[in-house]
């Protein structure tokens, strides 16, 4: 220990004289009974480091989420050394009175679920250095978290459904669909919300059904998916119970009804200007009339689904010879079957100077078609 002038002062538990200058700055003050002690009997009952006997920590052996406090967080962990630092540095605590203090930790793995941390302190306290080694055993206690539970229990709040009008979704919609909810719940578990989930999804014949956690979430997948495959949302609520306090609860039932038409569809309108190639279908129907190149927009009360029929896809189109331009409104091309010379409408997106161009041949004729990526060609909102 550290010794200094004789200070006039004599300990009262060992009754020796007090060896300490008295500019020396006791941390604990004169309202701290032990601060009147020599250093001896000061450091006799002096821990500098205060630990517990064992830390548990409770973990999600499904997620990985640890628990904190009343409530789960997500970590994103499988390796749990790095979260037993953290816990143990925030169980121990060091005396008031010291400074300078430093420490490290040396974790050893002993098995699967404990974990030994091997501390050591350093510091200063009445000017003399000290020391001291720790060691905290801490044990994983793989649980269930409340999230994992409920996705194990087929726990869900509503249902999304995707379906078409008067069709069938194709794969790739219902793909796109399933991706716009991953998309979505992924942005909600990134903000710490863990009521967020799929309980599960099943692709039917009549498209796809998913079990989503909140009935809140259901309703805002099924708007992205419309957002951006067109179509219009109904819900259908279902009573299922009552909570606690006799409020009844219910599950939504979200259909996200695609338009009857997608973008590259070819429809007849019947209404005498030809027929029209589906650039897009949000809001209400948009597209551009085949024989002018006039764009095309249903009125708000036909919305996506105006009576029209199918006559075909952009995927049906054939490129064939551009035989000649008769005028403004008309040239010839070679039938794609019969390979006759045709007289058929000019729009206004024809390229006059094309050696050859994509032709669609349907029940009410032969038409030209944008060439693929071109500005008339590009989906519309």
């Amino acid at each position: 220990m550290s010794s200094g002038s004789r200070s006039g002062a004599f300990c009262p538990r060992c009754g020796d004289e007090i060896e300490r200058s008295p500019e020396v700055d006791l941390p604990g003050g004169p309202r701290d009974p032990d601060a009147v002690l020599c250093d001896g009997c000061y450091f006799e009952s002096f821990d500098l480091v205060d630990a517990p006997e064992r830390i548990e920590i409770r973990v999600c052996s499904r997620c990985g989420a640890l628990h904190r406090g009343n409530r789960w967080v997500d970590v994103g962990a499988r390796d749990y050394t790095d979260i037993a630092v953290d816990e143990t540095a925030e169980r121990l605590s060091v005396h008031v009175d010291a400074g300078d203090v430093e420490w490290s930790v040396d974790p050893e793995q002993v098995d699967q679920n404990t974990i030994r941390m091997h501390c050591l302190f350093s510091g200063r306290v009445r000017e003399t250095a000290l020391s001291e080694d720790v060691t905290v055993p801490v044990y994983i206690a793989r649980q269930t978290c409340d999230r994992c539970g409920r996705i194990a229990g087929d726990y869900y709040a509503s249902i999304v459904q995707v379906r078409g009008t008067d069709r069938t979704p194709t794969p790739a919609e219902n793909d796109r669909a399933v991706e716009i909810a991953e998309s979505y719940i992924a942005d909600r578990e990134a903000t710490g919300d863990r009521n967020a989930f799929i309980t599960e999804t099943t692709r039917t014949d009549d498209g796809v059904d998913m079990k989503i956690s909140t009935n809140q979430m259901g309703q805002g997948i099924a708007k992205r998916i419309v957002a951006e495959l067109g179509g219009a949302v109904s819900d259908a609520p279902t009573l299922v119970t009552e909570d606690s306090d006799g409020n009844e609860v219910y599950r939504v039932t979200f259909t996200a009804r695609l338009p009857p038409y997608t973008p590259g569809d070819v429809i007849d309108l019947d209404d005498g200007d030809g027929p029209v190639l589906v650039r897009s279908a949000h809001g209400n129907l948009k597209g551009i009339r085949l024989a002018t190149g006039e764009r095309y927009e249903a009125d708000f009360e036909e919305g996506i689904d105006p009576d029209a029929r199918k006559l075909g896809e952009r995927t049906d189109a054939e490129a064939t010879t551009l035989v000649a331009v008769e005028d403004a409104h008309a040239v010839q091309v070679l039938d794609p079957d019969t390979f006759e010379s045709k007289t058929i409408p000019r729009p206004d997106y024809l390229d006059p100077d094309a050696e050859s161009v994509p032709v669609l041949k349907h029940r009410k004729g032969l038409h030209v078609l944008p060439e693929e990526g071109s500005d008339d060609d590009r989906p519309s909102r």
